[in-house]
């Protein structure tokens, strides 16, 4: 009789041995579906603001903490509030309004596409070339469509002055003005910097096409330290793939930065700026850095 309890007990065990196992399993897939963390795809964002419509909140994020005067990285996601869900499929379109006292103007703008690798995420620029003030502010609209519905949300947004000249409004001999936005670098650091800008005409209050195929030359300098240049600077052309200017700026030490431009045609015509010389310390187009 004890050999029998041995060798019912030592089944016992054996079967357990892999049982156990498979149960581990089956309770670990379990959680595992009915527990997976949600990913927030807008981590590294910041959110600015909610446009509402009864059946939506449209959902406003910056890889800066506001919108401000100058170029601005946007991403949008449409939130429908019946069901706490995002949209995944949607068409988008936008326009921002600045409404001032005695007219109103847009401003150079991208296209909305979905932004890479995500799912409720949507991105697209937007380059406001004057802030707000007391009287005057931006308004931004949002036209989308789900499943060939049409929506549209509106409000007042917030664009405040940037703190140093990343954006220049001017005109040519034959004024026709153009916008300049800086672009790159966002995070400035002594050496050799990706430099990069957005060059846009304004063909009326409304549109802001891109100017392709021009070329602006640059030099750097710091006026608080003798006016000093900095070498291995190379000029700004217009690249196919990004449709920006870009080129390379050295910043030998960290302050301010006067970065004088020189703005040609495509038929290497000069259209807004000077040189820097021993009589001229300043070219009329310029932007500003400081870090």
């Amino acid at each position: 009789m004890a050999f029998l309890r041995l060798f019912i007990k030592h089944k016992k065990m054996k079967t357990l041995k892999y049982i156990l196992p498979i149960l581990t399993l089956v309770f670990l897939a379990s959680c595992s579906s009915n527990e997976d963390p949600i990913l927030d795809e807008t981590t590294g964002l910041n959110f600015i603001k909610s446009l509402s419509n009864t059946e939506h909140d449209v959902e406003i994020f910056s890889t800066k903490t506001s919108l401000q005067q100058g170029y601005n990285d946007i991403y949008l996601r449409i939130k429908e509030k019946a069901t706490g869900n995002y949209i995944e499929n949607a068409t988008l379109t936008w326009k921002p309004m600045m409404n001032m006292t005695m007219m109103k103007h847009s401003c150079p703008k991208s296209s909305i596409a979905k932004a890479q690798g995500k799912q409720t995420l949507y991105r697209g620029y937007i380059i406001f070339q004057m802030a707000e003030n007391a009287t005057e502010k931006w308004d931004l609209t949002v036209d989308y469509s789900i499943n060939n519905t049409s929506y549209t949300v509106k409000d007042i947004i917030s664009v405040p002055a940037s703190p140093k000249k990343n954006v220049t409004v001017f005109m040519d001999a034959s004024n026709t003005k153009y916008v300049l936005a800086l672009i790159d670098p966002k995070e400035p650091k002594v050496g050799l910097n990706d430099f990069k800008v957005g060059l846009y005409k304004m063909e009326n209050m409304m549109s802001f096409p891109m100017v392709e195929n021009y070329m602006v030359k640059h030099d750097p300098r710091m006026p608080s330290m003798g006016n000093h240049s900095s070498p291995n600077n190379t000029d700004l052309t217009f690249d196919t793939t990004s449709k920006m200017y870009e080129g390379k700026l050295s910043l030998t030490m960290t302050g301010y930065w006067k970065l004088n431009l020189m703005l040609y045609n495509n038929t290497n015509q000069l259209i807004k700026g000077e040189a820097i010389t021993t009589t001229n310390d300043s070219s009329s187009l310029f932007l500003e850095i400081e870090f």
